[in-house]
């Protein structure tokens, strides 16, 4: 049998140990009777009845969670259009620019697309009276501009590795292209899109440079106020309201995986 090497294990332990030290001691301290972040001060729950009164921290959480579960369905959308372009007609005009385009937002530095983005917003208020102002809207385009290369490379990956004999069986017995991507492709494909949809929403919920050029005065995100509160001092309700969204996106995960692997189970194909 294959033993295990200890410097395997201890890397691993200090690789999980790196990334979910901060994560556990950001809950432990939302339970934290002092108002210092840092200073234990006993066991308390105070923070999160105090929540409920931080109106405007409220207002943040909703607005970020908003605009990053309509900015992962579009990117979905977009994304898997993109990668079913690149995949299945690839050699055709346009094929190499499209390709260029959709990896372009990886590799170029957040900043770039910020500043970019805002003068594309602004030259276009101008031109056309649209969109107006900067705000939710402009947050939303930004985000799904950047999002969509993401879940791109990722349903790219899954279509390339797919087994298309399915499919042209399907087309041979007479079912038509819709049909069969519906009933065929898109259940091949959909571990893909569920990983590219929760992938979009964490993107969006992190955001804070690409936001910060393209939002207005009526629209701040939750990375935002948390930003702009570093300067005063964080408080310990948003160590609650991180814990909550935390405890969220746990909840998502699990019943995603689950739900993916009683597909997996019940599929007869690989």
């Amino acid at each position: 049998m294959f033993k295990r090497h200890p410097f395997a294990t201890t890397g691993l332990l200090l690789g999980l140990a790196f990334l979910y030290l901060p994560i556990i001691s950001l809950v432990v301290y939302s339970f934290n009777e002092s108002r210092l972040v840092t200073v234990w001060g006993g066991f308390s729950s105070k923070w999160y009845s105090a929540l409920l009164d931080n109106k405007p921290l409220l207002s943040a959480a909703w607005l970020s969670i908003k605009i990053a579960a309509l900015n992962a369905c579009l990117a979905v959308l977009l994304g898997t259009l993109a990668a079913l372009a690149l995949v299945r007609f690839s050699g055709r005009r346009g094929h190499k620019s499209l390709a260029i385009m959709s990896a372009a937002p990886l590799v170029i530095p957040e900043i770039m697309i910020g500043l970019s983005l805002l003068l594309l917003f602004v030259s276009m208020e101008r031109l056309i009276g649209w969109p107006a102002g900067r705000g939710q809207l402009t947050i939303l385009l930004a985000h799904v501009t950047f999002s969509m290369a993401y879940v791109t490379v990722i349903v790219q990956s899954r279509l390339n590795h797919m087994d298309r004999s399915l499919e042209e069986a399907a087309l041979d017995l007479g079912a038509r292209p819709v049909t069969v991507f519906f009933t065929i492709t898109l259940p091949m494909i959909a571990p893909a899109l569920a990983a590219g949809w929760l992938l979009a929403f964490t993107l969006s919920m992190d955001d804070l440079v690409v936001a910060s050029f393209v939002s207005g005065p009526g629209a701040t995100t939750l990375p935002m106020v948390i930003y702009s509160s570093v300067r005063l001092g964080i408080s310990p309700q948003i160590n609650a309201l991180a814990s909550i969204i935390i405890l969220l996106v746990a909840l998502a995960v699990l019943i995603t995986g689950l739900l993916l692997y009683r597909r997996q189970r019940q599929s007869p194909h690989p």
